[in-house]
């Protein structure tokens, strides 16, 4: 068995290359009538028919589903998103400010014991697990402040997309049936993610672990559970052990914006050949590995080198920006 030292051996050799559509059981989330239609009361009637012939107990349907309607600042949340594009410098301002880096480094130190632990068994660098505790809920401070269940029910009923919210909102049921939490401390974001990692309950109950082995997979207030979860969930979207997410690189010529993009997979060799350097300004010491050149705002901006593992993270959340924030989160952990 690897110990400490082993884990940060194992980074050190990383670093020198300095380089979902819902799970719904069997039957459930199908919608009965028409969104919005008919009384709240019978929507709900129905969820509660549904769930119960599926086996979530009677008591914890009692109390899920004691709603008197649709929850209105959820609505509001939702038919009024704001409307604007940040370019990736707006954006990396926004959410790499300072103290998201260093809450980074702290969190990494004070947790290692446990992450080293969670590193063995799932083999998923624990820099990335920090980054995307850290971008999710700020290293656990901030899970959201909504009921569940309510704002699934909300969204189910009175949706945009309200197919995908009834299914969720199916999921949601399961869990609290399976005793992993109670509806009062099932809490989240207005649009059902929940606990520090954000699982939507269709997440959940495909990578949620039970890491200290109570029972319960608590992703609300267990660390372990939340660190695992994320581990598990990067592990089974295909994480390759010791390959890096990416690294910031600087460009010597110029190069056609064409040739950048996730789906541009050239040999370190030809991206040198063409004038990549790392940030350093040294060349590339791997030239049989692959990456591809992503410029984020474009000719003039950001550039970095981006490997196999940058598109795991993607399958958390599918957006570059959100990737390149995991990772440089994740680089400034340790």
């Amino acid at each position: 068995m690897k110990t400490r030292r082993a884990l940060t051996s194992a980074l050190v050799s990383i670093g020198a290359l300095s380089l979902t559509a819902p799970f719904v059981p069997a039957a459930f989330g199908r919608t009965r009538s028409p969104p919005g239609s008919g009384s709240y009361a019978a929507f709900l009637e129905g969820v509660r028919a549904e769930a119960a012939s599926h086996g979530v107990p009677g008591s914890v349907l009692d109390e899920a589903l004691a709603l008197s309607a649709p929850n209105a600042h959820v609505l509001e949340l939702d038919r009024h998103q704001p409307e604007f594009t940040l370019t990736w410098a707006q954006y990396r301002a926004r959410v790499i400010g300072p103290q998201r880096l260093a809450g980074a480094r702290s969190s990494y130190q004070a947790e290692l014991a446990l992450l080293t632990d969670i590193w063995r068994r799932y083999r998923v660098d624990p820099r990335i697990v920090v980054g995307i505790w850290g971008l999710e809920s700020n290293f656990g401070t901030k899970i959201g402040t909504f009921n569940v269940v309510d704002s699934l029910a909300t969204l189910a009923y009175d949706g945009r997309r309200a197919s995908f919210f009834r299914s969720e909102l199916m999921n949601a049921l399961r869990i609290l049936g399976n005793g992993d939490v109670t509806p009062s401390r099932m809490i989240g974001s207005y649009a059902g993610a929940m606990g520090q990692p954000q699982f939507m309950p269709s997440s959940y109950l495909r990578y949620a672990v039970d890491y200290t082995g109570d029972g319960r997979r608590d992703i609300w207030t267990s660390r372990a559970d939340v660190f695992a979860s994320i581990a598990n969930y990067l592990g089974k979207c295909g994480w390759v052990e010791g390959q890096p997410w990416g690294q910031p690189v600087t460009l010597t010529a110029p190069i056609d914006p064409g040739q950048a993009g996730r789906q541009s997979m050239r040999s370190l060799a030809r991206w040198d050949a063409a004038g990549v350097r790392r940030s350093d300004g040294g060349r590339f010491s791997q030239p049989g590995v692959e990456g591809a050149l992503l410029l984020p705002d474009g000719a003039g901006g950001d550039a970095f080198m981006i490997y196999g593992n940058f598109n795991v993270i993607r399958r958390y959340n599918p957006s570059d920006f959100y990737a390149l924030a995991v990772g440089l989160i994740g680089n400034a952990a340790a």
